[in-house]
C-alpha cells in the first residue's frame, strides 16, 4: 500500500470557497463548507447519535441483567460448609444544588444508598462474595461458621452451626 492511500482529501482553500460561493449564488444555489466528523450535519443529527448511544447502553444493561438472572436460575442450589471471612459496605452518594442554582445559594439536596457484601470461605478454600441485605449483614460476624446456601451468584442464606 503506497503513501498516496493514507492521504486525506484536501479541502478547498478560502479563495476557492469564495469563488465557488459566488458561482453558486449566481446560479441560485447555496453551498456551505464545514469540517469535522459530522460535516454537514446539524444539531438534530448529534441528538440522534446521543439518543442512539443511550438506547444501546440501556439495552446492553437490561440484557446483561437478564443474562445473570437467567444464569442464576439455571444454576443448582448449593448448601456448603463455610466461614464468614469479611464484610464490607459500599456507600454511594449524590449531592446536587436545589432550584438549578450551581452556586448552592438555595441549598443542596443529598441522598445516599448503601450496599452490603459478605465474603465466605468454603471448606476447599474457595472464597465467594455475595451482596446481602442490611438485616443479614447485621446478623453476620466475621469468623462465624455454618451452612451457606447460594445459587450461582445469588445469596440465599447462612445458617450458623
Amino acid at each position: 500500500m503506497g503513501a498516496w492511500a493514507l492521504r486525506q482529501p484536501a479541502l478547498p482553500s478560502p479563495d476557492d470557497r469564495q469563488r465557488m460561493k459566488i458561482l453558486l449564488e449566481r446560479s441560485g444555489k447555496r453551498m456551505e463548507f464545514t469540517t469535522g466528523w459530522m460535516a454537514g450535519s446539524g444539531p438534530g443529527t448529534l441528538m440522534t447519535v446521543l439518543i442512539g448511544v443511550f438506547v444501546v447502553l440501556a439495552v446492553w444493561a437490561i440484557g446483561r441483567g437478564l443474562y445473570v438472572w437467567n444464569k442464576n436460575n439455571h444454576s443448582p442450589r448449593q448448601t456448603r460448609n463455610a466461614r464468614v471471612v469479611t464484610k464490607r459496605m459500599k456507600v454511594s452518594g449524590l449531592r446536587h444544588s436545589m432550584a438549578g442554582d450551581i452556586t448552592g445559594r438555595n441549598g443542596f439536596h443529598s441522598s445516599a444508598s448503601t450496599r452490603y457484601f459478605a465474603t465466605f470461605e468454603l471448606e476447599d478454600g474457595q472464597r465467594l462474595e455475595f451482596s446481602v441485605n442490611d438485616s443479614e449483614y447485621g446478623m453476620l460476624a466475621e469468623g462465624d461458621q455454618g451452612q451457606l446456601s447460594f445459587q450461582g451468584t445469588r445469596y440465599l442464606g447462612f445458617d450458623r452451626a
